[in-house]
């Protein structure tokens, strides 16, 4: 499974040990957290690494529904509760509760010049994001991850949620932006348009490896599908949510 599917999972994300602040003379506990994790949150990292790549091996094979915890606990050499205190439910370990694109996309937005529409902002960073997943290094995580998605209802439904999380997020923003008033529909609307672009992108780029088309060829036709919509969602929405 790979990060370059935006809302997605493929290798856990590392999580620094937290930095805290040390009063006066707690010099040498400040300086061993400066250095870095330690071997306790290095062995939780590892461990969690070895959940993930037991569960993908294990979905690969058999699909996510066909697959118990207990299982991936025992091919990853854990006990079963070690699976649950990283991953409360087993859907974690296909997506990340909080997808890496919610804070990329939203501060894209945050960051776009004067004179350009939150649509513009947002939709050129989908197309661009989704345009990655034609490397060949993506290839082979986007097929399996969609073999996987594809196999099972559950993760189906789960991937509709975030979508559904990640146009909430934009649409909230926008609505913060603008001062737009409770019961507005334009902050959805111009939300929901672009991620229905991802949405269909993202189902394009699958279709497209599974049928063993990548490289060049994946990534020309993404970046031209995604420039026409972007275009199409442009006609549109390009007056709305300027900056100013």
């Amino acid at each position: 499974m790979i990060r370059a599917v935006p809302a997605v999972r493929a290798e856990p994300a590392a999580s620094p040990a937290p930095v805290e602040t040390q009063p006066a003379g707690k010099g040498r506990r400040r300086g061993r957290a400066e250095r870095g994790p330690g071997r306790r949150e290095l062995r939780r990292q590892e461990t969690r690494a070895s959940i993930v790549d037991a569960a993908a091996e294990l979905f690969a094979e058999r699909g996510f529904d066909a697959v118990s915890v207990m299982e991936i606990a025992k091919r990853a050499g854990v006990v079963e509760k070690t699976v649950f205190n990283h991953f409360p439910v087993k859907e974690g370990l296909v997506f990340d509760a909080d997808p890496p694109m919610r804070a990329a996309l939203l501060d894209a937005v945050r960051r776009r010049p004067s004179g350009e529409s939150v649509s513009a902002a947002a939709g050129s960073f989908v197309v661009s994001a989704i345009g990655m997943l034609g490397s060949p290094e993506a290839a082979e995580g986007v097929a399996q991850m969609a073999r996987v998605i594809r196999g099972s209802r559950v993760l189906q439904v789960r991937e509709r949620e975030i979508l559904g999380e990640l146009t909430n997020s934009l649409a909230g923003l926008i609505a913060e932006e603008t001062g737009a008033r409770p019961g507005q529909v334009e902050p959805w609307l111009a939300a929901h348009a672009v991620l229905g672009l991802y949405a269909s992108l993202l189902e394009l780029a699958r279709d497209r490896v599974l049928d063993g088309v990548g490289g060049s060829e994946l990534t020309a036709e993404l970046l031209r599908q995604g420039r026409r919509g972007l275009s199409l969602l442009q006609f549109g929405l390009a007056g709305y949510a300027k900056r100013r």
